[in-house]
Protein backbone atom coordinates (compact mmCIF):
# COMPACT_ATOMS: atom_id res chain seq x y z
CA UNK A 1 0.00 0.00 0.00
CA UNK A 2 0.95 3.48 -0.50
CA UNK A 3 2.33 5.54 2.45
CA UNK A 4 -1.62 7.47 2.00
CA UNK A 5 -3.13 4.86 2.48
CA UNK A 6 -3.92 2.67 5.58
CA UNK A 7 -6.55 0.03 6.99
CA UNK A 8 -8.61 1.35 10.33
CA UNK A 9 -10.54 -0.01 13.07
CA UNK A 10 -12.48 -1.65 14.94
CA UNK A 11 -14.55 1.99 13.93
CA UNK A 12 -18.07 2.30 14.07
CA UNK A 13 -19.81 3.39 10.98
CA UNK A 14 -22.40 6.02 10.52
CA UNK A 15 -24.01 7.59 7.82
CA UNK A 16 -23.59 3.86 5.70
CA UNK A 17 -24.06 4.56 1.62
CA UNK A 18 -21.61 1.86 0.35
CA UNK A 19 -24.06 -0.12 -1.74
CA UNK A 20 -25.51 2.48 -3.87
CA UNK A 21 -24.61 6.61 -4.27
CA UNK A 22 -26.30 8.75 -2.50
CA UNK A 23 -26.08 12.58 -1.90
CA UNK A 24 -27.70 14.42 0.91
CA UNK A 25 -27.43 18.07 -1.09
CA UNK A 26 -29.58 18.59 -4.52
CA UNK A 27 -26.96 19.33 -7.48
CA UNK A 28 -24.07 17.23 -5.50
CA UNK A 29 -22.68 14.09 -7.52
CA UNK A 30 -23.94 11.12 -5.84
CA UNK A 31 -20.88 9.05 -4.06
CA UNK A 32 -20.41 6.09 -1.95
CA UNK A 33 -19.96 7.19 1.64
CA UNK A 34 -19.81 6.66 5.57
CA UNK A 35 -18.39 8.17 8.59
CA UNK A 36 -15.72 6.11 10.49
CA UNK A 37 -15.99 6.67 14.49
CA UNK A 38 -12.76 5.53 15.41
CA UNK A 39 -12.29 5.71 19.35
CA UNK A 40 -9.83 8.07 20.63
CA UNK A 41 -8.29 5.17 22.85
CA UNK A 42 -6.94 3.84 19.59
CA UNK A 43 -3.57 6.12 19.32
CA UNK A 44 -1.97 3.66 16.97
CA UNK A 45 -4.81 3.99 14.05
CA UNK A 46 -5.06 7.96 14.84
CA UNK A 47 -0.99 8.07 14.54
CA UNK A 48 -1.48 5.74 11.00
CA UNK A 49 -4.00 8.83 10.03
CA UNK A 50 -1.77 11.21 10.67
CA UNK A 51 1.14 9.92 8.93
CA UNK A 52 -1.66 9.36 6.31
CA UNK A 53 -2.22 13.39 5.88
CA UNK A 54 1.17 14.37 5.74
CA UNK A 55 1.93 11.95 2.82
CA UNK A 56 -0.92 12.76 1.23
CA UNK A 57 0.25 16.62 2.03
CA UNK A 58 3.87 16.04 0.09
CA UNK A 59 1.40 14.71 -3.05
CA UNK A 60 -0.34 18.04 -2.85
CA UNK A 61 2.48 19.65 -2.80
CA UNK A 62 3.76 18.03 -5.73
CA UNK A 63 1.29 17.95 -7.66
CA UNK A 64 -2.10 20.15 -6.94
CA UNK A 65 -0.62 22.88 -4.63
CA UNK A 66 2.89 24.98 -6.56
CA UNK A 67 5.07 23.18 -3.98
CA UNK A 68 3.50 24.58 -0.90
CA UNK A 69 1.69 23.02 1.61
CA UNK A 70 -1.81 25.90 2.86
CA UNK A 71 -0.68 26.82 6.55
CA UNK A 72 -3.99 25.12 7.74
CA UNK A 73 -5.04 21.69 5.93
CA UNK A 74 -8.11 21.44 6.02
CA UNK A 75 -9.53 17.62 6.58
CA UNK A 76 -12.01 15.21 6.50
CA UNK A 77 -11.13 13.51 10.07
CA UNK A 78 -12.80 16.19 12.84
CA UNK A 79 -12.90 15.58 16.91
CA UNK A 80 -16.48 14.77 17.86
CA UNK A 81 -16.20 15.93 21.35
CA UNK A 82 -16.15 18.88 19.26
CA UNK A 83 -18.22 21.08 16.86
CA UNK A 84 -19.22 21.18 13.24
CA UNK A 85 -17.95 23.64 10.95
CA UNK A 86 -21.67 24.83 11.14
CA UNK A 87 -21.23 24.97 14.62
CA UNK A 88 -23.88 22.60 15.60
CA UNK A 89 -21.83 19.99 17.90
CA UNK A 90 -21.52 16.00 17.11
CA UNK A 91 -24.28 13.80 17.78
CA UNK A 92 -23.44 11.57 20.65
CA UNK A 93 -22.63 8.35 19.05
CA UNK A 94 -19.31 10.85 18.29
CA UNK A 95 -18.31 11.71 21.84
CA UNK A 96 -14.79 9.98 22.71
CA UNK A 97 -14.59 9.49 18.80
CA UNK A 98 -12.41 11.00 15.94
CA UNK A 99 -15.11 11.17 13.23
CA UNK A 100 -13.74 10.52 9.62
CA UNK A 101 -15.71 11.63 6.56
CA UNK A 102 -14.95 8.72 3.98
CA UNK A 103 -16.08 8.49 -0.14
CA UNK A 104 -15.99 6.43 -3.26
CA UNK A 105 -16.80 7.71 -6.57
CA UNK A 106 -19.67 6.29 -8.60
CA UNK A 107 -17.47 4.06 -10.55
CA UNK A 108 -15.01 3.00 -7.57
CA UNK A 109 -17.85 1.33 -5.50
CA UNK A 110 -15.67 0.00 -2.24
CA UNK A 111 -15.68 -3.98 -1.71
CA UNK A 112 -17.78 -4.44 1.28
CA UNK A 113 -17.27 -7.97 2.94
CA UNK A 114 -17.61 -9.78 6.25
CA UNK A 115 -14.57 -10.86 8.95
CA UNK A 116 -14.17 -13.82 6.70
CA UNK A 117 -13.57 -11.51 3.88
CA UNK A 118 -16.41 -12.58 2.06
CA UNK A 119 -18.49 -10.15 0.19
CA UNK A 120 -21.71 -9.58 1.94
CA UNK A 121 -24.55 -9.90 -0.55
CA UNK A 122 -27.49 -8.65 1.89
CA UNK A 123 -27.13 -5.10 1.88
CA UNK A 124 -29.59 -4.64 5.24
CA UNK A 125 -26.41 -6.43 7.36
CA UNK A 126 -24.64 -2.94 6.46
CA UNK A 127 -26.40 -0.46 8.09
CA UNK A 128 -25.38 2.77 10.27
CA UNK A 129 -24.42 1.43 13.50
CA UNK A 130 -22.28 -1.70 12.96
CA UNK A 131 -18.78 -2.23 13.46
CA UNK A 132 -15.94 -2.48 11.15
CA UNK A 133 -12.79 -1.97 9.64
CA UNK A 134 -12.00 0.09 6.39
CA UNK A 135 -9.27 0.87 4.38
CA UNK A 136 -9.17 4.23 3.23
CA UNK A 137 -6.62 6.81 1.50
CA UNK A 138 -5.88 10.30 2.27
CA UNK A 139 -5.38 12.53 -1.03
CA UNK A 140 -4.79 16.16 -1.89
CA UNK A 141 -7.33 18.52 -3.38
CA UNK A 142 -7.59 21.50 -5.09
CA UNK A 143 -11.24 23.10 -5.62
CA UNK A 144 -12.69 26.39 -6.20
CA UNK A 145 -9.22 27.74 -4.55
CA UNK A 146 -10.12 25.76 -1.62
CA UNK A 147 -6.82 23.32 -0.34
CA UNK A 148 -7.37 20.46 1.67
CA UNK A 149 -7.05 16.94 2.11
CA UNK A 150 -9.97 14.13 1.33
CA UNK A 151 -10.30 10.63 2.63
CA UNK A 152 -11.27 8.49 -0.20
CA UNK A 153 -12.95 4.58 0.73
CA UNK A 154 -11.70 1.80 -0.95
CA UNK A 155 -12.73 -1.75 1.47
CA UNK A 156 -15.20 -1.87 4.56
CA UNK A 157 -15.39 -5.08 6.32
CA UNK A 158 -17.77 -5.49 8.71
CA UNK A 159 -17.01 -7.04 12.37
CA UNK A 160 -19.99 -7.30 14.43
CA UNK A 161 -23.84 -5.89 14.84
CA UNK A 162 -24.17 -2.88 16.65
CA UNK A 163 -27.18 -0.40 18.00
CA UNK A 164 -28.50 0.99 14.85
CA UNK A 165 -28.21 4.83 14.62
CA UNK A 166 -30.66 7.88 13.34
CA UNK A 167 -34.17 6.60 11.60
CA UNK A 168 -34.16 3.40 12.31
CA UNK A 169 -37.77 1.73 12.64
CA UNK A 170 -38.28 -0.24 15.65
CA UNK A 171 -38.80 -3.95 15.91
CA UNK A 172 -42.21 -4.94 14.66
CA UNK A 173 -42.37 -6.61 18.69
CA UNK A 174 -41.74 -2.58 19.42
CA UNK A 175 -44.03 -1.38 16.91
CA UNK A 176 -47.17 -3.65 17.82
CA UNK A 177 -46.58 -4.27 21.64
CA UNK A 178 -50.01 -3.16 22.54
CA UNK A 179 -52.31 -3.96 19.58
CA UNK A 180 -54.46 -6.60 20.34
CA UNK A 181 -56.79 -8.45 18.25
CA UNK A 182 -60.04 -9.96 19.08
CA UNK A 183 -60.77 -13.59 17.86
CA UNK A 184 -62.88 -14.04 15.50
CA UNK A 185 -65.34 -16.75 14.17
CA UNK A 186 -63.76 -18.45 11.10
CA UNK A 187 -67.40 -19.20 9.68
CA UNK A 188 -69.49 -16.10 11.18
CA UNK A 189 -66.32 -13.35 11.06
CA UNK A 190 -68.17 -12.09 13.90
CA UNK A 191 -65.09 -11.35 17.49
CA UNK A 192 -65.80 -14.76 19.76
Amino acid sequence: MNANTITIGECRLSYVHVFKPYSNMPGQDPKYSLVALLPKSNTKAKAQIDAAIEAAKQIGMQTKWNGQAPAIVATTVHDGDGVKASGETYGEECRGHWVINCNANPDHPPKIVDAQRQPILNESDVYSGIYGWVNINFYPYLFASKKGIGCGLNHVMKTRDGQPLGGSAPSVDEAFAGVSIPQVDPITGLPV
